[in-house]
């Protein structure tokens, strides 16, 4: 065990560490001073003696990574940022949760330097931690898989802050239990049990033993209880030796449940739901800066040598930097192509040749998307050995196992279907989509992997927390939504999603994306790929497609647009007969089948249609103006959108004169092709629509 030392200087950077958080609340008027109060102790030993991190570079791929999973709690984590150097001054601490501070009232990722994830709704941040978890071991795998445990460069610790509201949430436990299963020894985790809420005491609705539940669900669990001899002592020393002894246990994620009084020392708020959410107040302030010897006329009050002391955490990181440069240096000079592939990596740059080896489909056979998804997965892995993923037990179904590739995993996990290794790349997420889209959320944070996970577009809605997180943070997770429609058929309309593709799309960052036919599905996956800095999702069908017969470039007379077009979101796939469209047919998936069959039964009315596959307005409405404008012209009001979901999203798209096809209730169970004609996803429809329209516009 490493040598523990805790002097007085210690004690008075955490006394510090304390007003400062009670100052900074009280400026800002609002906030949670209670926890990064009596959590200061644990703060200060992380960042001063535990964690191996260079405040002067947030980006060391070696360093220890921390999450505040407390978000509310994140001006714990501002102040050790003031202190140890990362960056913040105190004028940032003065500007807690204000307009283009730095400190902002929860962590955001990308907004203030050293954050690794945004930690907003509880419970998030412990998923995710399990998340940077996993791609620490599968990155490890990638790169360093003989190296013995604890020598590697790729080496390192993932800390997690959690309270009384993470432990609470359904999606922890979720996590946590994935994180048994994997045996994560590299993730060690503090539960900070006060048993304070904004509702007070928790005994009012949270009365288990969290040990024993991560116990049971495979994790080395510590207690240290600072109120065991009924006097509240910091026995900071005590703690100490418990992170210690998480680090040794290699075979387990750890769990130190840390028992404290919520704002201590503050003379009479303390362990109380009065100092969980809300300032202090003058008064308490004053009463707590007396009781630690402060000045009680000053605020935000610095001794110059706490200041020294604690920033001595630069030198002491950029030193533990270089020592692992040159770890990291004989590794490269070792292993010439894993360093290749780790710089192509590191530019976030996809390999050479992998657009060729995407499939082509031939049109003699219907293809489901989801099966076409499935073939394309299977293309792109060998060639990205960096791509991995799974499904939320749903693999057979969502079609995405990577062929003959092991399942990420302990040796023992294996089973007579699947078989594990520690750096498999296939994933197995159990029935908790919440947790799966938490940790592609960690995954895509911690490095430069690109991460997918599968279910049923119905149960977006179960990972949708997750999902708009990493849209807010820019994080390129990728999902892979089956069963897009009512096409899904006997499940009937508890596993129909209607509303799910509207909702989806509201998420502003997050590319939905809804192919046709195989083919673009293949040129999806692509564009997807070469997206680095957002998320987005696949709605793929249950049921088979046809593969549209298509030309080389744009569509020309009766020859279709050609499938590469899909990154643009929208495309003229099928040119109006005369080259000046009457009327025009946009469809999405599924539906634009309908759309080219319409428009051949209108060239036989002579009315010319133009049908507009939209597999992504995102993508399309990044497009420039000209661009957008050569496919949906602004002259031509007659249009028809075509989508087996609610019509919301394409409100924007078709205009006043426009109409529709959608369906505006739930389903109702009987096969697909029942379902279609029953509520009018059918050429008949489209051809009424289309005529309305006309009329309409005119």
């Amino acid at each position: 065990m490493a040598e523990f030392t805790w002097d007085a200087i210690d004690k008075k950077a955490v006394d510090t560490a304390r007003v400062l958080a009670a100052d900074s609340v009280e400026a800002a008027g609002n906030g949670h001073p209670g926890t990064a109060m009596s959590l200061a102790p644990l703060a200060h030993l992380l960042f001063q003696k535990v964690m191996h991190r260079d405040p002067s570079d947030s980006t060391w791929i070696g360093r220890d990574r921390f999450i505040l999973s407390a978000g509310h709690a994140s001006i714990l984590q501002y102040v050790q940022f003031y202190l140890h150097g990362y960056g913040l001054e105190i004028e940032d601490l003065q500007q807690l949760r204000k307009w283009g501070s730095k400190t902002p009232g929860h962590p955001e990722y990308g907004h203030t330097d050293g954050v690794e994830i945004t930690t907003g709704p509880l419970g998030q941040g412990f998923a995710s931690s399990v998340g940077f978890a996993y791609a620490q071991r599968f990155e490890r795998g990638l790169f360093d898989p003989e190296t013995p445990a604890g020598q590697s460069p790729f080496d390192h610790f993932t800390y997690v802050i959690a309270g009384d509201g993470d432990m609470q949430e359904g999606v922890t436990n979720e996590a946590a239990s994935l994180a048994g299963r994997q045996q994560l020894g590299n993730l060690i985790a503090f539960y900070d049990s006060n048993q304070i809420s904004i509702e007070d005491n928790t005994d009012i609705a949270f009365s288990e033993s969290v040990a024993d539940r991560y116990e049971a669900l495979g994790w080395h669990v510590q207690v240290v209880d600072w109120k065991k001899t009924g006097q509240y002592s910091e026995d900071v020393e005590e703690l100490f030796a418990a992170v210690e002894a998480a680090k040794q246990v290699t075979d387990k994620p750890s769990l130190i449940v840390l028992k404290t009084i919520i704002g201590w020392p503050s003379p009479t708020k303390q362990n109380s739901g009065k100092i969980h959410g809300s300032a202090l107040g003058a008064e308490e302030i004053k009463g707590l800066k007396e009781v630690l010897g402060f000045d009680t006329e000053k605020t935000f009050e610095v001794a110059p040598e706490v200041l020294e002391y604690t920033r001595g955490a630069v030198a002491k990181g950029q030193e533990q930097h270089a020592e692992w440069q040159k770890s990291f240096d004989a590794w490269a000079a070792a292993n010439a192509e894993k360093k290749a592939l780790f710089d192509r990596m590191n530019a976030k740059e996809l390999p050479e040749g992998l657009e060729a080896a995407l499939p082509v489909f031939s049109t003699e056979k219907a293809v489901s998307t989801r099966a076409a998804s499935g073939k394309v997965i299977n293309a792109i892995a060998p060639h990205m050995p960096e791509f991995w993923g799974g499904s939320a037990d749903l693999a057979e179904s969502n079609l995405t196992t990577i062929e003959g590739a092991k399942s990420f995993g302990p040796a023992e996990a294996s089973t007579s279907t699947w078989s594990t290794d520690p750096f498999g790349r296939v994933l197995h997420f159990g029935i908790r989509e919440h947790a799966m889209g938490a940790i592609l959320n960690g995954i895509v944070l911690h490095g430069n992997t690109r991460p997918f996970g599968g279910t049923f577009l119905i149960f977006s809605d179960y990972m949708r927390p997750a999902v708009r997180l990493a849209a807010l943070m820019k994080a390129p997770a990728i999902y892979v939504w089956t069963h897009d429609s009512i096409a899904l058929g006997e499940d009937g309309p508890t596993h129909q999603p209607i509303e799910q593709l509207t909702a989806l799309r509201a998420i502003p960052g997050l590319d939905v994306v809804r192919p046709a036919d195989a083919n673009e599905v293949a040129h999806a996956w692509l564009t997807i790929l070469k997206h680095t800095d957002r998320p987005a999702g696949l709605a793929l069908s249950r049921q088979n497609l046809p593969v549209f017969e298509r030309g080389e470039g744009d569509a020309s007379g009766e020859t279709l647009a050609s499938a590469a077009n899909v990154a643009k979101g929208a495309y003229v796939l099928a040119e109006a007969p005369n080259g000046t469209p009457d009327v025009i047919l946009i469809g999405s998936g599924s539906e634009v089948q309908i759309a080219l069959d319409a428009r051949e039964q209108l060239k036989g009315e002579g009315i010319n249609a133009r049908v507009v596959s939209a597999p992504s307005l995102e993508w399309f409405f990044a497009q420039d103006e000209a661009y957008r404008e050569s496919v949906l012209p602004a002259a031509i009001k007659a249009r028809v959108s075509v989508e087996a979901g609610i019509g919301m999203s394409w409100r924007d798209v078709v205009g006043d004169a426009g109409r529709s096809v959608s369906i505006e209730h739930f389903g109702a169970s009987a096969d697909y092709q029942k379902l279609y004609d029953e509520f009018g996803f059918t050429t008949e429809h489209v051809l009424a629509a289309a005529k309305e329209t006309i009329a309409a516009a005119s």
